[in-house]
């Protein structure tokens, strides 16, 4: 496989950058004969525009409405308060798929799953034990692992920043694997990490951005949902740094700026479940991705090939067939990142 092929293949579609759009963004297309297939979403707080997690899994529900001629709908969550009855919402009206982006919703999905029990429901980040919920879950210290390598064969100080949302297990998990990808290429770069506690907070995200980069941080990983759009920025102004997105590709947002983004394949998913739905197929209870299954990867470094070398490349193409090849298995927890000793 020549270097680069594995990144190309994950990135062969790119995300159109969504503006936010109203409480309730109706795409159904009128069709001749039966009603066709209807397809939910609810959004998690930051909404459609994030230009990451939603606007992923929104970008799925685009190419499903394109590909398979469903109607699809998305209703926007202003707070925790809407989860619950925006789920009740296509509930009741039959959707045949509804998706739950975001792990904080499942308590609510839990609820209303219980009580359509004839309606299907997918949840993205989440793990629910319920017969009629997929659980879509993604291998994100895996992907993380890589930018972390990357980070470490970029850095000039040998100092890298890693930028959280909320600390919670689902988003160490890219604090882990980055560290782990670092420590893999070499153990003496060291990691810097800052939590937001928050993942809507773009000032926020810009300050602590910010302080990283004046500790020494000549990289910083934000994966911290619309926050990390404040990272994103912050390195538009200064020279000599680099940011990395998540969830999405964020390169364009700062072209020459964002090092590469660690891409979460949420519209991937999203159309392999509408598939399903669409055919009257049973769905999977548990749908898990990662560097293998093609659900996680990085970008392909269009502006930043100046800096990013062949050989650069070549050494992730193999990284990635090692953890493909379950040959290298990356920490999950900071526990495992301590016992950790590179590949």
């Amino acid at each position: 496989m020549p270097p680069g092929a594995v990144f190309a293949d994950m990135n062969r579609a790119r995300f159109a950058l969504l503006g936010a759009a109203g409480l309730l963004v109706a795409c159904a297309r009128r069709l001749p004969g039966p009603q066709p297939v209807r397809i939910g979403m609810v959004s998690d707080l930051g909404g459609l525009g994030d230009h990451s997690y939603n606007d992923s899994a929104y970008a799925g529900l685009l190419a499903a409405r394109a590909r398979l001629h469903v109607a699809i709908a998305v209703l926007q969550s202003r707070s925790a308060a809407d989860y619950q009855p925006n789920l009740m919402v296509f509930a009741s009206k039959g959707y045949d798929e509804v998706f739950a982006i975001g792990y904080d919703q499942a308590p609510d999905l839990a609820e209303v799953a219980a009580r359509f029990a004839t309606r299907h429901f997918a949840i993205v980040d989440a793990v629910l034990d319920a017969p009629n919920v997929t659980s879509v879950t993604f291998k994100s210290a895996e992907a993380s692992f890589l930018a972390g390598a990357l980070a470490a064969m970029v850095t000039r100080t040998k100092a890298i920043g890693f930028l959280g949302g909320i600390d919670v297990p689902i988003v160490r998990e890219f604090e882990v694997g980055y560290a782990a990808g670092a420590r893999a290429v070499d153990p003496n770069v060291r990691v810097l990490v800052k939590y937001i506690g928050d993942f809507d907070d773009v000032a926020a995200g810009s300050e602590l951005a910010a302080l990283l980069y004046g500790q020494g941080a000549d990289i910083v990983y934000a994966a911290a949902g619309k926050a990390g759009l404040g990272a994103i920025g912050e390195v538009r102004s200064r020279s000599g740094v680099f940011a990395i997105g998540v969830d999405a590709d964020q390169d364009g947002l700062a072209p020459g700026k964002i090092l590469t983004s660690v891409i979460k394949r949420i519209d991937n998913s999203v159309v392999l479940l509408a598939t399903l739905a669409a055919q009257r197929r049973p769905r999977p209870a548990v749908l898990a991705l990662g560097l293998k299954e093609h659900g996680v990867g990085l970008t392909d470094f269009q502006y930043t090939r100046n800096v990013v070398t062949a050989a650069m490349i070549e050494r992730l193409d193999a990284l990635t067939r090692a953890v493909s090849a379950g040959r290298v298995v990356v920490p999950q927890t900071r526990a495992a990142l301590a016992a950790f000793r590179g590949v």
